[in-house]
């Protein structure tokens, strides 16, 4: 069964930057979506930006809009999100996604800890 491993997560100050990074497990495995989503204690999970893998078109949220890059490196099989201008409200626990479609996501990662100290 193909995973979805994400990396890079950390404690960062406010306005500093965090890279995180998503790789499957199986460097054959293609979808058409992959994407990053958040879930902050008490919250429910949030979209935070998607990428399509064939052209590589993008979409975020209006919240890290200006602020986060998603990208994908085809040969390594693998998402990334870069953070920039992070604010305390960022600190989430974050997770990988891919799917067939944009708004259907099949395959999820573990998560990984993001946390911005003011």
């Amino acid at each position: 069964q193909v995973q979805l491993v994400e990396s890079g997560g950390g404690l960062v100050q406010a306005g500093g930057s965090l890279r995180l990074s998503c790789a499957a497990s199986e460097r054959t495995f293609r979808t058409y979506a992959r994407a990053w989503f958040r879930q902050s204690p008490g919250k429910e999970r949030e979209f935070v930006a998607r990428i399509t893998w064939g052209d590589g078109n993008t979409y975020y949220a209006d919240s890290v809009k200006g602020r986060f890059t998603i990208s994908r490196d085809n040969a390594k099989n693998t998402v990334y999100l870069q953070m920039n201008s992070l604010k305390p409200e960022d600190t989430a626990v974050y997770y990988c996604a891919a799917g067939m479609t944009t708004s259907i996501y099949t395959y999820w990662g573990q998560g990984t800890q993001v946390t911005v100290s003011s």
